[in-house]
């Protein structure tokens, strides 16, 4: 999911993910190697995460806790970003058919 609020904006380093977090700087590249966050990097590649990876993390944290291996947490994310881009496309569907009967263009 996509946003343009303060929480999905990559401002934050790993140094203060890792405080935040109580995680390690090992720990935190060790879940974007495997595919679980996606920092973005700067020109002189040092990675920033936004809030919303902070909150990930401290997910991914909690289902490892709970006995949950990595390679389910991503399999469970790819679940839910498969949902939410079938929602995506109903709405956009049923947006197209109303514009068709009715003649409505935009919904909120």
């Amino acid at each position: 999911m996509k946003d343009d609020s303060y929480k999905y904006k990559k401002v934050i380093t790993i140094g203060t993910v890792s405080e935040i977090t109580g995680l390690t700087e090992r720990q935190i590249r060790y879940y974007e190697e495997r595919k679980l966050i996606f920092p973005e990097r700067t020109k002189k590649g040092t990675r920033k995460y936004s809030f919303h990876d902070v909150e990930q993390l401290m997910d991914i944290v909690e289902k490892m806790e709970e006995g949950a291996q990595t390679f389910e947490i991503r399999q469970d994310m790819l679940k839910k970003e498969k949902q939410l881009d079938d929602k995506a496309v109903r709405d956009k569907m049923i947006r197209g058919q109303l514009n068709a009967r009715f003649g409505i263009s935009k919904m909120p």
